[in-house]
């Protein structure tokens, strides 16, 4: 019998009791479906099971933006019953067809035509930056603070807008580790009731260049080396250094890059940050300029080179494993959305700074961020591909209230996010993907075009 008065004893008793879970349900964040399966072979068809209670998909509207009425069970898989593309039953899917018992397999096979295509074609271009991410539905509220700043509906207060928010790492391909130190991307889509508010930051307020034209050079110098393809999504190497020493202006984003903000502990603990002055519009036609900024109810945390070492050969996963199981256990992340305003002037500066340079901030003791926000994360995708990959954002997608200013970097980035979503989603049909579609009336006259 275990000695109840060995302090060991009693200290492996509470890790037990910590770690037992007493609810009648028993959920462990992380398992792979809404019920175990059953030791015995089963004997009797049946139909996909639904999503976990911690999921779900786009809201259910159209291409052009009408309520559906759909469910995210009407959309996924359905029926007992195995079935090809076209819903025609499938007796047997391990078998190619053959002109006897040794073959040679028919070309009439259409099944085995049809699994081995789509197959083939599963694929679609990885993002060329930002292709590791993570994502998840949530729900916007306004608190109503900016209402005298701008007259976009969405931050009035109390107004509830469903959102779809990506992390990524900028340099890493889409099978990279997470805890690499690298800029974060955190873009956030807002279906508000004008259209669709794309606003589309990083975790770190500024940015390497002034001028967009010089972006794929930076990009090209932090990628791995194109000989070896190696080192995989880092920023601290020869052709890195390089480009940040002959270029002055990247030193400030290479010193926030350096810094522990380089290797965040968790998405959830991440600030976010719009990088570019917006101009802000209100009701009575005046303007006001801003600087977006996310800030995590969880706090600001990061990891230390060798934590993230240690983590990335154990779980690679880490990060985006981390803001799923916390919203499947219901810790729901949260940031609140703030703003520091500027006076929007001829030369558009503040205090000496250029609001139109991205490689500048404003410090919080000159112009406190003001919170006019609350961002909730509260549900996982269904279906990875369909959502965190097909999301397309585009920092042109703007709504009433909000506008750009002549940030140089700004301006080719509303020309950049296009120009990549036609070429990684095969054409400029992109917004009527599920997860792109918009909440509001769409009345376009746009036509045809591929996908």
């Amino acid at each position: 019998m275990p000695d109840e008065n060995n302090p060991v004893t009693r200290a492996v008793d509470k890790v037990i009791e910590a770690v037992t879970d007493h609810s009648e349900k028993g959920e462990i964040p992380g398992r792979p479906g809404v019920e175990p399966p059953t030791v015995e072979e089963p004997t009797e068809p049946r139909g996909p099971l639904p999503p976990k209670p911690d999921q779900h998909g786009p809201e259910p509207f159209t291409p052009t933006g009408q309520p559906s009425g759909e469910t995210t069970g009407t959309r996924a898989q359905g029926g007992s019953f195995l079935t090809t593309a076209t819903g025609t039953r499938v007796p047997d899917t391990d078998h190619s067809l053959k002109a006897g018992p040794r073959g040679p397999v028919l070309l009439r096979d259409h099944h085995l035509r049809e699994k081995i295509t789509h197959f083939d074609h599963e694929r679609i271009p990885e993002r060329v930056v930002h292709a590791r991410g993570a994502a998840a539905h949530g729900v916007f509220r306004g608190y109503g603070t900016a209402s005298k700043i701008t007259k976009a509906a969405f931050l009035a207060k109390g107004v509830e807008t469903p959102v779809f928010v990506r992390f990524s790492t900028v340099l890493g391909s889409r099978g990279s580790a997470d805890t690499v130190r690298d800029t974060r991307g955190f873009a956030t889509k807002f279906y508000t009731s004008e259209g669709v508010f794309d606003l589309v930051g990083n975790n770190i307020p500024v940015f390497f260049i002034q001028d967009a034209i010089k972006f794929p050079d930076v990009i090209h110098a932090g990628k791995p080396h194109p000989d070896r393809e190696i080192p995989q999504a880092q920023s601290a190497h020869d052709t890195f250094w390089d480009f940040v020493s002959l270029h002055t202006e990247a030193t400030h984003h290479t010193m926030w890059n350096m810094s522990d903000r380089g290797i965040p502990r968790s998405y959830r603990m991440m600030e976010g940050f719009g990088v570019h002055t917006f101009r802000l519009v209100a009701d009575d036609g005046q303007t006001t300029l801003v600087k977006f900024h996310w800030k995590p109810k969880a706090g600001v945390h990061s990891l230390v080179w060798e934590e993230a070492q240690i983590v990335n050969g154990v779980d690679p996963d880490f990060h985006r494993r981390d803001l799923a199981d916390a919203i499947e256990a219901g810790a729901h992340p949260e940031w609140e959305l703030g703003v520091q305003t500027f006076p929007d002037t001829g030369d558009q500066t503040f205090e000496g700074i250029d609001l139109l340079d991205p490689t500048k901030i404003v410090p919080e003791e000159l112009a406190p961020v003001q919170p006019i926000g609350l961002l909730t994360l509260n549900a996982n995708p269904v279906d990875f591909f369909a959502e965190t990959e097909q999301v397309a954002f585009h920092a042109g997608h703007l709504v009433p209230g909000i506008d750009v200013t002549y940030d140089p970097l700004l301006a080719a980035r509303l020309f950049s996010y296009l120009d990549t979503q036609i070429t990684r989603l095969g054409g400029p049909n992109f917004d009527q993907l599920p997860i792109n579609r918009p909440h509001a009336p769409v009345n376009d006259m746009l036509r045809d075009g591929m996908h």
